[in-house]
């Protein structure tokens, strides 16, 4: 997956969310890359060769964690469907995302301008966007104004103050992550394997999508390239939540007849329902620009890779 410079960069890495889905697979690719990676984690403890592990309270990652470093991958996120969608957890949603952010952009301020991180990368999401319908939605489109979208322009906006100290902001705008190992796609799997999965509401919003290498690649190109401002990570093929379902099923040779019905999940998720139930087509303009070139550019071929 890594598409590596030939010469690692003298200075470090500083990336959060490494315990993460993306961040585990994002490593490899940073330690060919950098002279050194720092990982912040709650835990702290000792990294792999070439990696070292700071401790941080999920906000602050204080003074000293930016020493040496040319490059900040920002990742860390309470997940939003990590359980019950109380006051306390979208809470938790919103600080692990916004208020670490502005904590690391205030950490960025501190420094000398001759020793501050050149290059931002921030973890944002297609949620930004509000329901489109079948409307293409590009990097250009303004943000909704749900509680996602709300949380994702707040969150960028974070980021973006880290361009008054000089540095260059990238902000992923991350579809649904298709991988066996985690994210959505393992969370559907056991239902769809038990033949007892089946569309969302009416099934026929749009449902962006990205497979996970190619979301590292996304990322990796990020560092290394003179680019800035928001990218949508998403694959080029636009599906409906319909064709996720058949295609799904297909693959796994289970029946998917079982609908949920869109107040069960209204009931279920209270305000983060709409980012299962609202269309977001979302294209890769950007991408598209710079000549990425996607690794699994269909639904069925990405399925196929990771369940077939």
């Amino acid at each position: 997956m890594s598409e590596a410079t030939t010469e690692k960069r003298a200075g470090g890495v500083l990336i959060s969310g490494a315990t993460g889905l993306i961040g585990g697979m994002l490593l490899p690719g940073l330690v060919d890359r950098f002279a050194w990676v720092r990982t912040l984690s709650r835990s702290g403890g000792g990294g792999a060769p070439g990696i070292e592990a700071a401790t941080w309270d999920g906000v602050d990652p204080g003074a000293a964690a930016l020493d040496g470093v040319d490059t900040i991958v920002h990742l860390a996120g309470e997940p939003i469907f990590g359980g019950l969608p109380s006051r306390a957890r979208l809470a938790r949603v919103r600080a692990s995302r916004i208020d670490s952010t502005r904590r690391l952009v205030a950490r960025i301020a501190e420094r000398p301008a001759s020793e501050r991180p050149k290059t931002l990368v921030c973890a944002s999401a297609v949620g930004i966007y509000a329901d489109g319908g079948d409307a293409p939605l590009d990097e250009s489109t303004p943000p909704g104004d749900g509680f996602l979208a709300t949380v994702c322009r707040d969150w960028e906006a974070a980021a973006d103050a880290a361009t008054a100290e000089g540095v260059r902001v990238v902000k992923i705008r991350i579809g649904v992550v298709l991988s066996k190992q985690g994210g959505a796609l393992a969370l559907m799997y056991r239902p769809f394997a038990m033949g007892v999965g089946g569309r969302l509401g009416s099934g026929r919003q749009f449902f962006p999508w990205i497979h996970v290498d190619d979301l590292v690649r996304v990322i990796e190109r990020a560092i290394d390239e003179p680019i800035e401002g928001a990218i949508n990570a998403v694959a080029p093929e636009a599906v409906r939540n319909e064709d996720l379902t058949r295609a799904l099923g297909e693959v796994l040779g289970r029946p998917t007849i079982l609908p949920v019905p869109e107040f069960a999940i209204r009931l279920a998720l209270g305000e983060v329902a709409s980012e299962l139930l609202d269309s977001k087509r979302v294209v890769p303009a950007r991408l598209e620009e710079m000549g990425f070139e996607f690794s699994h550019p269909t639904l069925a071929g990405a399925l196929e890779a990771e369940l077939g």
